[in-house]
């Protein structure tokens, strides 16, 4: 793999791997693949996956969460729902490295759906690491830092803003916190994938997508800085959260759209 993300041939690498798991996040890595299969048998799973800095080897002890993404057969139901917050609380109580646990559903035929190719298909094919059942990967295209990645994973940041807007004017302080660091690490995302195809290439680092941004927007790149701290900490000043919303974020939603596009709501 290349410094920018690359094989080479050019496509997007894979960025995580078991192998990478830190040593301190072995265990959970275990237990979550143990309680997986306790509570999703084989007519329900078709396969689970991790993704975050955990897979990627830069997880921090006590700051980083543990992401999972689990592949059904079906569509989720509220039962399947109820299991995989069973599972979310078990191991976010019992495993002090980690920081929170979340756990994605959907169901395989809206995974592979053609729709979904450019979005949800590169984020399984290119971000998740398999953990269990047969990797969705093998069914899925090699993928490029293209504008169409681009639009298909980010071009939807207008359409998010007035509802981030709306939870942020009735927000306690806690719930600010957990808003801000998900509204930051979305703008820095959105960022970088702006910029993506011009920079060629790919990362997931909050740091050095918004170091890329700048190179291309360096009168942002201050706001962007802060947006990449936001994403990584929790804090709940409302001026950060206030900049991210009301400023930068529907400068950036404007300029993805002149640049790369709309991503078309899921219909």
């Amino acid at each position: 793999m290349s410094a920018r993300g690359l094989n080479p041939d050019g496509t997007i690498a894979r960025e995580g791997a078991l192998s990478r798991v830190p040593e301190t996040f072995a265990p959970v890595v275990d237990a979550a693949r143990a309680r997986i299969g306790e509570l999703f048998d084989g007519t329900r799973l078709h396969s689970a996956y991790l993704y975050g800095s955990i897979p990627r080897g830069t997880a921090v002890p006590g700051a980083s969460d543990l992401d999972l993404l689990f592949a059904l057969h079906e569509e989720p139901t509220e039962a399947d729902r109820a299991d995989a917050r069973t599972i979310e609380e078990a191991l976010d109580r019992s495993y002090d490295p980690i920081h929170g646990v979340g756990v994605l559903l959907s169901g395989v035929r809206t995974l592979m759906s053609e729709a979904e190719r450019h979005d949800s298909g590169f984020f399984i094919a290119c971000l998740c690491t398999p953990l269990l059942g047969p990797d969705l990967a093998a069914r899925l295209p090699r993928y490029r830092p293209t504008s169409l990645l681009a639009r298909e994973t980010n071009g939807d940041l207008g359409l998010v803003l007035p509802r981030r807007r709306s939870r942020a004017a009735a927000a306690t302080d806690a719930e600010r916190t957990v808003l801000g660091r998900v509204v930051g690490r979305r703008v820095v995302r959105t960022g970088f994938t702006l910029v993506m195809p011009r920079w060629g290439g790919w990362t997931s680092d909050l740091d050095e997508s918004a170091e890329v941004f700048g190179r291309y927007y360096p009168d942002r790149a201050g706001q962007m800085r802060a947006a990449a701290a936001a994403g990584r900490t929790s804090s709940a000043d409302p001026s950060v959260l206030g900049m991210l919303i009301d400023r930068l974020g529907p400068w950036l939603a404007a300029e993805y759209t002149a640049v790369h596009g709309t991503k078309e709501p899921p219909p």
